[in-house]
């Protein structure tokens, strides 16, 4: 799992959580009807901007970039390509993971009310725009 988590995080490079990120995540909130939290890491399970109440978005965070790391290896191993989203559905809700460009993952938190079609669109949608601010602000970071 470390050689798949290594392939997707390159180098280790903290980033600074970017206002854009965090409006981007509470438009989310306004968008997706029983949206319960969101956070965006690095692939390598660092945060960046979360949304999030009533746990350690650290560790919420590093669960995201093992989830990866198994989704990566299992698309990998059948012949599916690159990682894309992963769709938890628990009891009481879901836990949606979703690439965003090559150095994040979106993870959303949706009660089990949630309309999942809305939260996929959505995220997709807000998983690009979260990876052309993350690659800016790597790119800002990179200059000096």
């Amino acid at each position: 799992m470390r050689r798949a988590l290594r392939q997707f995080a390159g180098r280790r490079q903290s980033m600074t959580a970017a206002p854009e990120v965090l409006a981007e995540l509470q438009g989310l909130r306004v968008r997706v009807p029983h949206l319960t939290g969101a956070l965006v890491a690095s692939t390598d399970g660092l945060v960046i901007a979360h949304l999030v109440t009533g746990m350690e978005p650290d560790g919420v965070a590093a669960l995201t970039a093992a989830a990866l790391g198994v989704g990566a290896r299992l698309t990998n191993a059948v012949g599916h390509g690159g990682f894309r989203e992963l769709i938890v559905s628990g009891e009481l809700g879901y836990v949606a993971t979703y690439a965003a460009g090559d150095s994040c993952v979106l993870t959303l938190l949706a009660s089990a009310e949630a309309n999942v079609g809305r939260l996929n669109l959505e995220a997709r949608r807000a998983g690009t725009r979260i990876a052309a601010l993350a690659d800016a602000t790597l790119e800002r970071q990179r200059q000096p």
